[in-house]
């Protein structure tokens, strides 16, 4: 295959998932799935009944047959479980590692990737985020094992993922340096995972994917270049208007009047010094219309990268009920769309379209009781007795003071990502006092572009989005 034109985005937390990525692909351009909290996933669709046998179908290709059964044994309920009733617990990943985690991780990597290319033969990519230490070495291998096509990698600097691809690839054990606060320069900590002492017997044979980091500056992108201990086969260029996780502006942190950051001269891409540096690349953040397209491939990019319109079409795994929501709010030009410096506590600019009934909202985000439970974005920090802890600045203001984080105005309106995602895409988590999560839409500044698809049409498709992009396109 050819780069393709059209990368689609790597979208929360199950929105980019293997029926979206799959769609994509079968009509020829680059789908992605999102690497993130795929174990939690897996097993949530499995307490749910697993409606069409998707799971299982997959789990059943899994090349560790024993793994796979009881995985289906420990989670499948016939039928789902109760709405009220709360989804059975997975642990939190840690420093220490967990055998049966870990095994879990690889397994939801491998069905997520597996499903997505089952029954056609275009590449499939799965986008992970940096940000997200501890389960990044056995997504890839589950990854790998079912023959993922391309690793994309954002949120971070991830100059050591080549070398794990590579060390992966053939089996071996790969390490990757973890950032721990409070650590003394010259202490490293190391995750580490080695396929051969997890899984006994004989390992199949597996490919090795191409990588493209996601970076939003020349400065970035001349990093992973120059300092990347294995091969990048591209670069995605991503803008401040994208979705998700932005890069914080570079310089000194200011706000303008409605507290967003202010972005400036350099944070905009010189495009010839990108060129210089003879990788391929896509540009990201707005370029998702036909116009975005053609001043890509003027500036010399192989195509572009698009989030927002693909989140927002038939096959994204954002709820349906709240998916027609949003649809309504873009298509009467009413949705408010704002860079929230604090809704993601891993200290990230996150985009967040203000929806009733979510916790972009004062209200609902206030009433609901401050916890970390998923654990995805804690960050990792050394305690006096010298070993790693964990802690999170959306987690419980007390909880997150005792174990060292600094209270400040900005923690106190600091909002559970992983518990929100989750909830967007129809996976709540449920409590025993009834209090269920609630959802945040995180979505791209510019939807134009969707507008313009939904004229005239109620819904609309992924064939639909890459229709409207690629329209100038011979």
């Amino acid at each position: 295959m050819s780069n393709p034109l059209v990368i689609q985005g790597g979208m929360g937390i199950g929105v980019s998932n293997w029926t979206l990525a799959k769609a994509v692909s079968s009509y020829g351009q680059l789908g992605v799935i999102s690497g993130t909290g795929l174990d939690r996933l897996l097993v949530r669709r499995l307490q749910n009944g697993d409606p069409g046998g998707h799971m299982r179908r997959a789990l059943e290709a899994f090349p560790f047959k024993d793994i796979a059964q009881r995985i289906i044994e420990e989670y499948f309920v016939k039928d789902g479980k109760p709405k009220s009733r709360p989804f059975k617990r997975v642990p939190i990943f840690t420093y220490k590692g967990d055998k049966r985690l870990e095994e879990l991780n690889v397994a939801a990597n491998f069905a997520e990737t597996w499903l997505a290319k089952e029954g056609h033969s275009g590449e499939i990519g799965v986008n992970y985020l940096a940000k997200l230490q501890l389960p990044t070495l056995s997504s890839i291998y589950g990854a790998l094992l079912a023959g993922i096509d391309y690793i994309i990698m954002g949120a971070g600097i991830p100059i050591e993922i080549p070398g794990v691809i590579n060390d992966l690839s053939q089996h071996s054990e790969a390490k990757m340096r973890l950032e721990v606060e409070g650590a003394d320069k010259d202490e490293n900590f190391f995750s580490r995972f080695n396929p051969k002492a997890l899984f006994s017997g004989r390992l199949p044979e597996v490919k090795r994917p191409k990588f493209l980091p996601i970076v939003s500056s020349n400065f970035l992108a001349s990093i992973m270049v120059s300092k990347a201990n294995g091969p990048i086969d591209g670069l995605i260029m991503e803008g401040p208007s994208a979705g998700g996780h932005n890069a914080p502006p570079r310089g000194r942190m200011a706000l303008d009047d409605q507290g967003e950051p202010i972005y400036g001269k350099r944070d905009i891409i010189d495009m010839g010094k990108l060129r210089d540096l003879k990788l391929p690349f896509w540009l990201a953040g707005s370029y998702g219309t036909p116009e975005g397209l053609d001043e890509a491939l003027s500036n010399g990019a192989e195509g572009i990268q698009v989030g927002s319109p693909f989140a927002l079409c038939k096959e994204s795994g954002i709820f349906p009920e709240l998916r027609n929501r949003l649809i309504s709010v873009i298509r009467n030009d009413n949705e408010k769309i704002s860079t929230d410096v604090n809704a993601s506590p891993t200290g990230f600019p996150f985009k967040v379209m203000n929806v009733g009934e979510t916790i972009s909202e004062k209200t609902v985000f206030e009433a609901r009781k401050r916890i970390c439970n998923l654990g995805y974005l804690q960050h990792l920090y050394k305690r006096e007795d010298g070993t790693v802890g964990y802690r999170c600045a959306a987690e419980a203001p007390a909880t997150f003071k005792a174990k060292g984080g600094e209270l400040t105005e900005a923690t106190a309106r600091k909002k559970c990502l992983c518990n929100s995602l989750f909830a967007t895409i129809g996976f709540p988590t449920v409590y025993e006092d009834g209090y269920v999560e609630k959802a945040l839409i995180t979505i791209g500044s510019s939807l134009e572009s969707v507008r313009s698809i939904l004229e005239g049409h109620k819904d609309y498709s992924a064939k639909d989005v890459l229709d409207f992009i690629l329209k100038k396109i011979d």
